[in-house]
C-alpha cells in the first residue's frame, strides 16, 4: 500500500476544507486534501450564490460576524471579479412588519460597519416612480436599495482548490477518509477512491476535519475522539422559475413568519428564490427540496409582486444541509452563522475541527484555522491572501468590465454570450481553454448552446471534472440549458477521455 507523509492531512473539499488547503500550501506546508464525492458537491454549491455582510444577523447582535463579513466581502470582490460581482438589492418595506426607521437604522449600520468602499450604500427609493417598483404590488410605495455581491460558488470551491494545487497541495477528489488513528505521535490516515476500491496510508501531523454536515461522524466513527462541540443541520432549499422583473437589481422581501427571502437574477432570463430554513435530522445524502417549501417560497413572492406564480413555473431547484453550529438555540433562522475552530491536542497529534461557517467568511476562517496550527509548524510562513487574487482573477484594477473589452477585442471571432461566458468563468485563464483557436470549429465539438469540446478538456485535464454532472451543475450551469441527449453524450466523451489516458485514481490531476 502506497504511504505519502505530509504536514497537513485535510478531510472535505467544500470552501472552507479548499480555503485552507490553499491557505496553508501557500504558507510552505505539504497538503493532502480529500473529499468523498466531487469537489463542492455538497452545501457549498447549494447556497444563495451570495457574498454578504448577512443584514438580517444584525437582528441576532451578531456585530463581530457582521463586521468580519463585509470586510471579507470586498477582500474577495477584488480577489475574484470574474466570479464575484456586486449586486444591488432592493427590499420593499411592508408597513405591518419592522418599522421604517428601524430597517434604514440597520442599513446605516450595514454600510458603514465593515469599512465600505467601493460598493455603492444604501438609498431611499418610492416604488410609485422608481422603476424597480415597476413589478411591485401598489400596497409597498417605500423601499431602499443597498449593496452586496454575487458569486458563483462551487467554482469559488474549484479556485481555491486550484490554487492549493498550483502551490503544491495534493487535491483528491471522490477519495473518502475511511480510518484515522494515532501512531507514532501522528496521524495515520487510510483513503479509498471511489469506484475501484484501491486504498493508500497518509501520514500527517496534523489533520483538519472541514467534513461540513459530516464533522461528527468524521470526529467519532473514523477518528475515534470526542468534542463537546457539534453541528445543527438546517436545510435551505432554493427555486428556479423564468425571470419576472425587468433590470438587474436583486429583492429582499420579508415573509410572514418575519424570514426573509431573496429573489436574486440568475443566469440571465432566470431568477433564483430562497433560502428556507428548517431543521434537518436525515442523511445530509439525502437531502432534497419538499413541494411544503416550493409553496412557501412562491408565497413569499406572492405577498410583494404582481406575478402570480404557480408551481409549474418552477424549472428547477436545489437544496442543501447547512452545518451550523449549534449554540443551543432551537430557531433555524436565529441559529449562528458564526464558526468555531475546536482544536484538540488531547492525544498527541493534533486535530482541528471546523464548526460552522459561511461561505463570504470562508478565507478569514482558513486563515484562522491555520493559525491555529502556528505551534505545530513554527516555521511556516506568514498570513498572504488578503491580497492574492484567486486563479484567473489577476485583472487590472480588478476591473472586469475592461478585461472584458479586452476579450472581445482580442477573440473577435467568439460570439459575445460565449466570451462573456468564457470571461465570467475563468477569467484571465481564459487562454487555457481557447489555446491556439483562431474559429469556432477549433473549439470542437459542440454540445450545447455555450458548451464545445475545449471546455471539457479543460474542465478535465485542470479542475478534476470526470463527468457531465461534474462540469453541468457545479463548475458550470449549462445544466439550465442542455438537452438529455448531450447530457448522454457528454459522459460518452468523458469515458472515452478517461478511457484513453491510463487515468490514476489517486492522481490530483489527471
Amino acid at each position: 500500500m502506497m504511504t505519502n507523509v505530509v504536514d497537513l492531512f485535510i478531510i472535505g473539499g467544500g470552501v472552507n476544507g479548499a480555503g485552507i488547503a490553499r491557505d496553508a500550501a501557500g504558507r510552505g506546508l505539504s497538503v493532502i486534501l480529500c473529499e468523498k464525492d466531487d469537489l463542492a458537491e455538497g452545501t457549498s454549491s447549494r447556497s444563495g450564490k451570495l457574498i454578504h455582510g448577512g443584514l438580517r444577523y444584525l437582528e441576532y447582535y451578531e456585530f463581530r460576524l457582521v463586521r468580519e463579513a463585509l470586510i471579507e466581502r470586498e477582500v474577495l470582490l477584488n480577489a475574484a471579479p470574474h466570479i464575484i460581482w456586486p449586486l444591488r438589492f432592493v427590499l420593499p418595506h411592508s408597513p405591518k412588519d419592522r418599522p421604517a426607521w428601524l430597517v434604514r437604522f440597520g442599513l446605516f449600520i450595514y454600510d458603514h460597519l465593515g469599512g465600505r468602499k467601493r460598493l455603492p450604500g444604501t438609498r431611499t427609493l418610492d416604488l410609485r416612480r422608481a422603476p424597480e417598483g415597476a413589478s411591485i404590488k401598489s400596497e409597498y410605495t417605500k423601499g431602499f436599495e443597498y449593496s452586496d455581491c454575487w458569486v458563483d460558488d462551487a467554482r469559488l470551491v474549484v479556485l481555491n482548490a486550484v490554487d492549493a494545487h498550483e502551490k503544491g497541495a495534493e487535491v483528491l477528489p471522490r477519495t473518502s477518509c475511511t480510518s484515522l488513528r494515532q501512531e507514532k505521535g501522528q496521524w495515520l490516515a487510510t483513503v479509498a477512491a471511489e469506484g475501484s476500491g484501491e486504498t493508500r496510508e497518509i501520514r500527517a501531523k496534523a489533520v483538519v476535519n472541514a467534513s461540513g454536515p459530516w464533522v461528527n461522524d468524521v470526529i467519532g466513527r473514523v477518528a475515534g475522539t470526542n468534542s463537546n462541540r457539534s453541528v445543527k443541520l438546517v436545510k435551505g432549499s432554493h427555486i428556479i422559475v423564468p425571470k419576472f422583473w425587468d433590470g438587474q437589481q436583486a429583492y429582499l422581501v420579508q415573509n410572514h413568519d418575519k424570514r426573509v427571502i431573496f429573489i436574486n437574477p440568475y443566469e440571465g432570463d432566470k431568477a433564483l428564490i430562497g433560502t428556507t430554513d428548517i431543521a434537518y435530522e436525515g442523511d445530509p445524502n439525502d437531502v432534497c427540496v419538499d413541494q411544503s417549501e416550493v409553496t412557501y417560497l412562491i408565497d413569499a413572492v406572492s405577498r410583494y409582486f404582481k406575478i402570480a406564480l404557480k408551481p409549474d413555473d418552477v424549472i428547477g431547484s436545489f437544496s442543501g444541509v447547512r452545518p451550523l453550529f449549534d449554540d443551543g438555540n432551537g430557531n433555524p433562522s436565529a441559529v449562528t452563522r458564526d464558526y468555531v475552530l475546536d482544536f484538540d491536542q488531547s492525544r498527541g497529534a493534533p486535530i482541528l475541527n471546523i464548526f460552522g461557517g459561511k461561505i463570504t467568511t470562508y478565507r478569514k476562517l482558513a486563515e484562522h484555522a491555520v493559525q491555529k496550527l502556528k505551534p505545530v509548524f513554527p516555521q511556516m510562513g506568514g498570513n498572504w491572501t488578503t491580497n492574492a487574487p484567486l486563479p484567473g482573477g489577476d485583472m487590472v484594477d480588478a476591473d472586469f468590465d475592461i478585461f472584458l473589452d479586452k476579450v472581445r477585442a482580442d477573440y473577435y471571432w467568439l460570439p459575445r454570450d460565449l466570451s462573456m461566458h468564457y470571461a465570467r468563468l475563468y477569467g484571465t485563464r481564459i487562454t487555457h481553454i481557447i489555446g491556439n483557436a483562431s474559429t469556432m470549429n477549433d473549439l470542437g465539438k459542440q454540445y450545447g448552446s455555450l458548451l464545445f469540446e475545449a471546455e471539457l478538456v479543460y474542465l478535465m485535464h485542470h479542475e478534476w471534472a470526470r463527468c457531465s454532472k461534474d462540469v453541468l451543475d457545479r463548475r458550470t450551469k449549462h445544466g439550465l440549458t442542455v438537452r438529455p441527449n448531450e447530457i448522454l453524450l457528454i459522459d460518452e466523451w468523458f469515458k472515452d477521455a478517461l478511457r484513453h489516458k491510463d487515468v490514476n485514481l489517486f492522481s490530483d490531476n489527471y
